[in-house]
């Protein structure tokens, strides 16, 4: 399992989309109790569940992460871990992982400089007000003291998507070949 942890316009996001594409790495699929947004399908891209079901699965230890993001619980199920399958996760969940001791979990830090983070958000149609509040944000909870150990740090400054995700994907293989 690939986990990517970076703090906002990283490359997770794209990183990830490509891995798929181009390699067959499956996101896993994660719950929320949001709403589905335009387009998206339950069991596709999340499993859409009330707060009660969400709080209901959390005290049966049935996710191996969860978080409370935008006034939504977010969580990965202990079922969705498996080989050639994708995670972004934030902080708190990275330990969660970390705690399983699972040698098949290769954990990746997606590196940009504040400045190129900053930019992307103005690409994507970002506000100012978000811009600055997710850099304020993530000056906190991704500091490097602040995620801990991962296995690979990779800048994602002034790189290609493509080469982001094919760094990413041979060193999960050549860790997954060690394994074996």
């Amino acid at each position: 399992m690939i986990l990517l942890i970076g703090a906002s316009a990283s490359g997770k996001t794209q990183v990830a989309k490509y891995l798929s594409y181009k390699y067959g790495i499956h996101k896993a699929i994660t719950h929320t109790t949001r709403a589905p947004r335009k387009g998206e399908k339950n069991g596709v891209d999340y499993y859409f569940v009330s707060q009660e079901e969400f709080l209901s699965l959390l005290a049966s230890c049935f996710f191996v992460e969860h978080t409370f993001y935008g006034g939504n619980y977010y969580g990965c199920a202990k079922n969705q871990i498996a080989e050639n399958t994708l995670v972004v996760v934030d902080p708190n969940g990275l330990r969660s992982f970390l705690a399983l001791r699972n040698s098949h979990i290769v954990t990746f830090f997606l590196e940009a400089k504040r400045e190129e983070r900053e930019e992307r958000m103005r690409m994507r149609g970002d506000t100012e007000e978000q811009i600055q509040k997710r850099l304020a944000f993530d000056d906190q909870e991704f500091s490097i003291g602040r995620v801990g150990k991962t296995d690979f740090i990779i800048s994602t400054t002034k790189r290609s998507i493509e080469e982001i995700a094919d760094e990413i994907y041979q060193k999960y293989q050549d860790r997954l070949t060690k394994l074996h």
